[in-house]
């Protein structure tokens, strides 16, 4: 790994210079910082910024560092962190989290994170994502969840099986008689939309049950996507009749809209149509009224198993599949 002195080398500067490049880099002239951050990029230098470690002979891990795509502010996957936080602690260790809004800034987070020299690293998504392992990260001790990267089949990555989820899901709603239900999923560009909308038509035709029979609809990628559920129900109700039975939410999201919009239209659940939703948002669904039945996305497990792959030192396992369990309430 490159050094400050190599860094003011190459920057041709001296080490007081390079320093304040890093910490007050206000007091330099424009030029100067451009030359020096040219050479942190070429070198790809990572500052050390952590506070002094004492190691002895124990080579078990001290302190596990979270890179979050984003879910450390998303509601219903913030719980991956909070597993994993809890797990270290557990035994004895210390953990800290970097949440970035998006994939695209891992590099710069990827330094950001080695900067405290942590053991091991863990790399979570908000949703489940495909991503590309920086450079800087691909000869650490890293594990990811609810994310994984499919250049490289040997890293560990832990992700929901959403597809059996929604499988088993809809198996359940058939045998209780469902026979026309709405579908509404999120935006295609989502990845885990498509496993989930492609569950329910093989579980649909596995039944001997006509594809026709399904209505579904993604929604458009916006800020405001989740408008267009109203749009939809409103579609296929006539008055306060729907023409579907029950409504097979992409996420507990979409079932919060849909609760509102058939509430409000004198549809009564899950008496003339019935809800499923997906993720078991924070618990969220119990305070639903009726409360939901909904996919429970094994987060906590997630976040625990990812902790626990580092601090036991397990061997590589490229994909491993965390089963989702419904979760049966009075919606259906």
């Amino acid at each position: 790994m490159a050094s400050l002195k190599d860094v003011a080398r190459l920057a041709s500067v001296s080490l007081m210079t390079v320093s304040r490049a890093i910490n007050n880099p206000d007091l330099l002239k424009p030029e100067t910082l451009k030359q020096v951050q040219h050479a942190i990029d070429v070198l790809n230098y990572v500052p050390d910024l952590s506070a002094r470690k004492i190691r002895g002979k124990n080579t078990n891990l001290s302190c596990v560092g979270v890179l979050a795509i984003g879910t450390a502010s998303a509601p219903f996957s913030v719980e991956i962190l909070l597993a994993i936080e809890r797990c270290a602690e557990k035994y004895g260790w210390d953990s800290f989290v970097i949440n970035i809004p998006s994939g695209d800034e891992l590099t710069r987070a990827a330094r950001q994170i080695l900067s405290r020299r942590p053991d091991g690293i863990i790399i979570t998504g908000a949703q489940l994502c495909e991503i590309n392992i920086p450079e800087l990260l691909r000869d650490k001790k890293l594990v990811l969840t609810n994310c994984f990267d499919p250049g490289n089949r040997v890293l560990p990555a832990y992700i929901p099986d959403d597809y059996h989820g929604q499988y088993d899901a809809t198996e359940y709603l058939i045998q209780r008689g469902y026979r026309r239900p709405l579908c509404l999923w999120p935006p295609a560009e989502c990845l885990s939309s498509g496993l989930r909308r492609d569950a329910v038509q093989h579980a649909w035709l596995n039944a001997g049950l006509s594809v026709s029979q399904l209505i579904q609809h993604n929604m458009v990628l916006s800020d405001i996507h989740y408008r267009d559920v109203v749009t939809l129900i409103d579609h296929y109700t006539k008055g306060n009749s729907p023409l579907f039975d029950c409504i097979i939410c992409g996420n507990d999201q979409i079932a919060f809209v849909a609760y509102q919009v058939l509430l409000t239209r004198g549809i009564s659940i899950p008496e003339q149509a019935g809800v499923l939703g997906f993720e078991n948002m924070a618990g969220a669904g119990e305070f639903f009224y009726p409360p939901l039945t909904t996919i429970r996305s094994p987060y906590h497990l997630l976040g625990e198993t990812a902790a626990l792959h580092l601090i036991e030192e397990r061997e590589p396992s490229g994909l491993t599949y965390v089963p989702c369990r419904i979760l049966s309430r009075d919606s259906l």
